[in-house]
């Protein structure tokens, strides 16, 4: 049995290889399945009539009998129920040859199929968002709503399809489509973009001649574009045809539409046509550019690829926090890349950091224009809730400040996916897959290093490669601006610029380019601190051991041993500071030599002499303790 691709483009079936890709159905117009990106063949029209309605039952159970009558009605074959099983078997193998119960289920007697990607169940849920925006007060996006769900259809539905039951859901389907298509010519027209709405209706009033709602929006559209004669006009050619043809008159609703037009009702007169129309939704793809030399991070690449996998109601979020500039960015656009074919309705892209109003932007990001952004902050949160409700988008919260931020943004449930990047852990957000990054491992670290300054260059010196590493403690940001440093003086060794490079000492003058850009992430940082907190990070970097613990870090900063505990734990958050087991914390390299500039510069010499003062006295103070043996 053969798939046919998307393009066009046949090739043989491979039995295990299609195992656990995406199957997807379609009765919007003729029934068909994919597996992935290629088309299954479905066999003969009862074979496609017998998934058409499993189809239809929406994961509820058909019996045998349910299905002969679907099929052929009051003249069904001697040998139907086997006919029924035979197909079903057929069915079973070309969906999922590698698991052949697994798509249609034994149940109750009969047979179940829950389709995870239907056509029409998305119509329906399309159509519900668009009722909550009605409700809501907000046309635009009730429009937007109904245009993607009529953009489902692709032709008659059931298409090739026999029997009394496939033609009964063809009507109902039918009066589905049609009843939407006039919701959004009344949308539209509420919208002000009349001459738009009469085009369309139309149309439709060609396809259902006595349908008079159709005829009754026609009327106001035409009334609102200025034809007032033409909205006159198409109520005397339905009431003649309705006539002729049914011996009726019009119902009250024409009837009122003509009296209203007849007297220039002023409730009649709408909008003015918007400048820019509703937008149509989008599938945004609003990652940044991933980076070229992105090296390691393995394991959690894979937690997160893996994490990143929609079920149910539930809309996974996975939380990256670690030290400014440590790499979470970076991962997050890289892993975001790395799944984008598995969010195919468009990866989103905020960063929290600068974003004056976020909502607004991630909004405008899935096609809400500035007109339809609704006035309250809470109605936004809805509007953005219902439109992303069973979509599959990638939403990357970057630099993330606070859980309740972050918890108005995440979008509705049934597809969707979260990435948060942030400076430290955000409590109170339930079910986040928090991972901590760190430095990368000294290969990684290496091989960095050598996409950036050259592999002729590295590899000779080595071992003075590895000592600059193990100073930078793996820090992304630091082994970039180093590499780069390096890479544009050609002539120096590596020896040569271990030399060179590295933070004059505090008071300087001249501050080298590189440092500056080292630097940069950790002001932002500090910037964070309250003044406690700022004031312990600068002092406790004078200290020259490479930890410390909490009683000597009290007597550095002059405070009771309680506050002094409580301060290392929020640097630690903050991933200022690290922990180095129990009652021992350190600093990165880096960390230290710029906490250390900051302290002469915004505490002073005379206070910083006066840290160590302290700091001597207490060492003296243990030795004296020890010696006495208490």
């Amino acid at each position: 049995m053969s798939v046919v691709g998307r393009s066009g483009v046949c090739g043989r079936f491979r039995r295990g290889s299609p195992v656990g890709e995406r199957l997807r159905f379609e009765v919007l117009g003729p029934v068909r399945a994919w597996r992935g990106d290629d088309e299954i063949e479905l066999g003969s029209p009862q074979q496609r009539a017998i998934l058409a309605i499993l189809l239809l039952q929406a994961g509820t159970s058909a019996s045998p009998d349910q299905l002969i009558a679907a099929i052929w009605g009051g003249a069904a074959p001697r040998a139907a129920i086997g006919m029924v099983r035979s197909y079903v078997s057929r069915l079973r193998r070309v969906l999922d040859p590698g698991h052949p119960a697994a798509v249609i289920e034994s149940m109750g007697g009969g047979y179940a199929l829950r389709a995870e990607d239907l056509d029409l169940t998305e119509f329906q849920r399309w159509l519900g968002v668009a009722r909550e925006a009605r409700r809501a007060g907000d046309v635009l996006a009730a429009a937007t709503a109904l245009r993607t769900a009529l953009g489902l259809w692709h032709g008659t539905p059931l298409a090739g399809v026999n029997g009394d039951y496939a033609e009964f859901e063809r009507t109902r389907l039918g009066q589905l489509r049609l009843t939407a298509i006039e919701d959004l010519a009344a949308a539209d027209i509420e919208s002000g973009r009349h001459v738009e709405a009469a085009a369309e209706l139309a149309e439709v009033v060609a396809e259902q001649p006595l349908r008079e709602r159709p005829r009754e929006l026609l009327m106001l559209a035409l009334y609102r574009s200025g034809r007032q004669a033409d909205a006159l006009a198409v109520f005397e050619q339905v009431r003649r045809l309705l006539a002729d043809e049914l011996g009726l008159d019009p119902g009250p609703d024409l009837r009122e539409m003509q009296r209203r037009i007849l007297v220039s009702d002023p409730a009649l007169v709408g909008p003015a046509a918007p400048a820019q129309a509703a937008a149509s939704p989008r599938n945004p793809t609003q990652l940044p550019p991933d980076v070229p030399d992105f090296v390691g991070r393995d394991e959690p690449r894979s937690r997160m690829a893996d994490a990143l996998t929609p079920s149910g109601a539930s809309v996974p979020v996975i939380g990256v926090e670690g030290l400014a500039g440590v790499g979470k960015t970076t991962l997050a656009v890289h892993v975001g890349h790395a799944v984008a074919a598995g969010f195919p309705d468009g990866q989103l892209f905020v960063d929290l950091g600068v974003a004056m109003e976020p909502l607004a932007e991630l909004l405008r990001g899935i096609g809400v224009p500035d007109a339809g952004l609704p006035e309250s902050f809470s109605e936004r949160v809805a509007l953005w809730r219902t439109l992303t409700a069973g979509r599959r988008l990638l939403v990357v919260l970057d630099d993330a400040r606070d859980a309740e931020q972050v918890r108005q943004l995440l979008p509705g449930s049934g597809g969707s996916a979260v990435v948060i990047t942030a400076r430290q852990r955000l409590y109170g957000l339930a079910y986040v897959h928090w991972l901590k990054l760190g430095g990368l491992g000294e290969d990684d670290s290496v091989a960095l290093l050598e996409r950036i300054i050259g592999v002729d260059r590295v590899r000779p010196e080595l071992a003075d490669i590895r000592e600059m590493v193990r100073r930078t403690a793996g820090l992304p940001q630091v082994l970039q601006v180093l590499g780069t440093r390096i890479a544009s003086r050609p002539g120096w060794t590596i020896a040569e610029a271990k030399r060179r490079l590295g933070r004059p000492d505090p008071g300087s003058e001249v501050l080298p380019p590189e440092c500056g850009a080292i630097e940069r992430p950790y002001a932002s940082a500090m910037e964070q601190l309250s003044p406690a907190q700022a004031r312990a990070f600068r002092l406790l970097s004078l200290t020259d051991g490479p930890d410390i613990s909490p009683a000597a870090a009290s007597a550095v900063l002059d405070l009771p041993l309680g506050d002094t505990t409580a301060l290392l734990e929020s640097l630690v958050d903050m991933h200022l500071l690290e922990s180095g087991g129990l009652d021992r914390y350190y600093y990165h390299e880096p960390l230290r030599a710029f906490a250390r500039s900051r302290a002469f510069a915004d505490d002073g010499p005379e206070a910083s002499q006066a840290a160590l003062t302290r700091l001597v006295r207490f060492h003296r103070s243990e030795e004296g303790r020890l010696r006495a043996g208490v």
